[in-house]
């Protein structure tokens, strides 16, 4: 079983994200988070967990295990959208201007 040291260093990364980036979503000082993914491994107090957890929109229970009672398979949705973005990037420009007004279309409809 991976300690939550090792489950919060492996969702940061699975995301994308800086320690100074949780640091500003969440209002824990970064030296606190530093302790919690350091060396040592401190485990940081209920509330700091949850605070951590609801920033990073996962449970408790998986930074505390690696598990979740009920699993949710998650997208690494800027992975992808970088993916989309360079696919994009190869399409001939008068196929981007087709491809961007159907865009605005089914954005009026879904609105709807």
């Amino acid at each position: 079983m991976k300690t939550f040291r090792e489950n919060l260093r492996d969702e940061l990364d699975f995301q994308g994200l800086t320690v100074k980036e949780l640091s500003a979503r969440t209002g824990i000082l970064k030296c606190s988070l530093d302790n919690y993914l350091g060396v040592r491994a401190s485990i940081p107090p209920a509330d700091v967990a949850v605070k951590i957890a609801r920033a990073l929109n996962v449970s408790v229970e998986y930074l505390v295990t690696g598990q979740q009672e009920n699993p949710v398979k998650c997208v690494n949705y800027i992975e992808k959208n970088n993916q989309i973005s360079d696919e994009f990037k190869e399409i001939p420009d008068k196929f981007k201007i087709i491809i961007n007004e159907l865009i605005k279309e089914t954005a009026v409809l879904v609105k709807r």
